[in-house]
């Protein structure tokens, strides 16, 4: 094992990174950068028939979005590679072999049918858990040679033994104590060949000199298996951190049937890659004081083990929506303008032109009232195209049979300006107000109906100066038409 901090982040390529997932590439990658260590990615793809195409892409893409550079992996290299467990086979072959041979492994050639006979017969005499019996342990050297020559289908177990009291320090939980008997003889090596999870895991950690394994809780029951394996090789287990579990609101673990697990739905929706490994670290983790808000250097700053929880982080969308607000409105003018053009491209207003000025006017009125920039085009529509409906809730409540009458009279008064500015639309209002009559409400509700169709949003004054005066006009003399008592 290294004296350096060397941690690593190992997902299967099954599909899209799960936000859990994610938030355990996270903690990893902050606690090596906090510590000065190494961060490694490995790939394993040892369950062939789950593998899919196109998964270790996403994966490197998107540690790649959320700003988690590993140090060695699949296209860096290293000098632990190869970094695809599929590549290392003859690794685990040698390592299997030095299990046989000390009797730490031994061979079974158990059927399906025997297998499945024998956890149906130990469910209906109750016992505490289903286990393999150890039949095929007492198997002669002799006969292990026969049928190995005659090609009968066949795995590596690992050779517990019950008697075996396993214990190890994990820095989130503490003192984690198990017993051999409460322990299955795990399967090592499949009878296709290939590893199974938990011997190519605890070798690739070995030789990868990985000092530290930050992973889920679910992974909390296999390490007993793990640290048997270490000890079985005579290595020195790593440290053990073992995340606690993402809930849903209702706190039942996360999963796809009560919303998006998928970091790829969060990025299709627009949330900024800063707000979600924002929000993902604190899914677990706090700095010890009610900060929330964070940039990733923070975060490496003030990342440690010792402040992760071990009860259940429940997973709130409301607060991502908050996080992601309150980053959107920490971008500059210059980022927000590139942003809102990105989202306009790929919108029915692509074909339009916008000039700088404008859109970065529009972004000063609506990026308080938005968490999305997208947003600005679906609650800010009428900055890019004439409303096509009136507000029904709105006419009832705020369209006077006078109101035509006082609008026509506002675009009276703005038509006298060659290019008026937002003071000049406020001075025609009131001016509207004490001609006509009225309260300034009763010029700005039907103005705000006129020029948006809506009955909310950014200041009167702001919509009508950018959007100018003949698109004011125009939309005043529509409704005026529309809206004839």
């Amino acid at each position: 094992m290294s004296d350096k901090v060397r941690v690593r982040y190992a997902p299967s390529p099954t599909g899209y990174i799960h936000i859990g997932n994610l938030r355990t590439a996270l903690y990893n990658y902050l606690f090596a950068r906090h510590s000065g260590g190494k961060f490694i990615l490995r790939i394993e793809d040892t369950d062939q028939a789950r593998k899919v195409e196109g998964a270790v892409g996403n994966i490197i893409s998107t540690l790649d979005w959320a700003g988690l550079d590993y140090d060695e992996g699949p296209v860096k290299g290293g000098e632990c590679g190869p970094y695809y467990q599929s590549e290392r086979l003859g690794i685990y072959k040698e390592h299997t072999d030095i299990l046989l041979n000390n009797k730490k492994a031994y061979y079974c050639f158990c059927t399906s049918e025997r297998l499945t006979a024998l956890r149906e017969e130990q469910q209906r005499q109750k016992a505490a858990q289903t286990k393999y019996d150890k039949h095929c342990l007492s198997l002669s050297e002799d006969e292990i040679a026969k049928k190995l020559s005659e090609g009968i289908p066949h795995v590596i177990r690992l050779n517990v033994d019950p008697c075996a009291k396993i214990k190890f320090q994990d820095e989130i939980r503490g003192e984690v104590e198990f017993t051999g008997e409460v322990i299955d003889d795990q399967v090592l090596v499949k009878s296709d060949n290939y590893p199974t999870y938990h011997l190519a895991n605890v070798v690739d950690d070995h030789l990868m000199k990985i000092t530290h394994v930050i992973r889920g809780e679910e992974w909390l029951p296999s390490t007993p298996k793990h640290v048997l394996l270490y000890e079985s090789f005579g290595w020195k287990p790593p440290v053990f951190a073992h995340l606690p579990l993402l809930l849903n609101p209702d706190r039942s673990k996360l999963s796809k049937r009560q919303g998006d697990v998928a970091v790829e739905d969060y990025k299709k929706k627009g949330y900024l890659r800063e707000a979600l490994v924002n929000f993902i670290a604190l899914l677990g983790w706090t700095a010890g004081d009610d900060r929330e808000f964070y940039y990733l250097d923070e975060l490496i700053t003030s990342f440690s083990l010792d402040r992760v929880n071990k009860s259940g982080a429940v997973f709130d969308i409301l607060k991502l929506n908050w996080l992601n607000a309150e980053h959107l409105r920490k971008k500059t003018d210059s980022e927000l303008l590139g942003m809102l053009r990105l989202e306009l491209s790929e919108s029915k207003y692509s074909s339009l032109e916008f000039s700088d000025e404008f859109l970065l006017n529009v972004i000063t009125a609506m990026i308080p009232r938005v968490s999305f920039i997208k947003e600005i085009l679906e609650k800010g529509f009428y900055f890019f195209e004439e409303p096509a409906l009136y507000d029904e809730a709105v006419i009832k409540k705020r369209w006077k049979s006078d109101s035509s009458a006082i609008l026509c009279k506002y675009a009276e008064k703005i038509n006298q300006y060659s290019s008026p500015q937002k003071e000049d639309f406020e001075t025609a209002l009131s001016e509207t107000a004490a001609e006509m009559n009225v309260g300034n409400g009763d010029v700005i509700h039907p103005l705000r109906l006129a020029v948006s169709g809506v009955g909310g949003g950014p200041g009167i004054f702001d919509i009508v100066y950018i959007i100018g005066k003949e698109k004011t006009i125009n939309r005043i003399n529509r409704i005026s038409e529309k809206l004839k008592s």
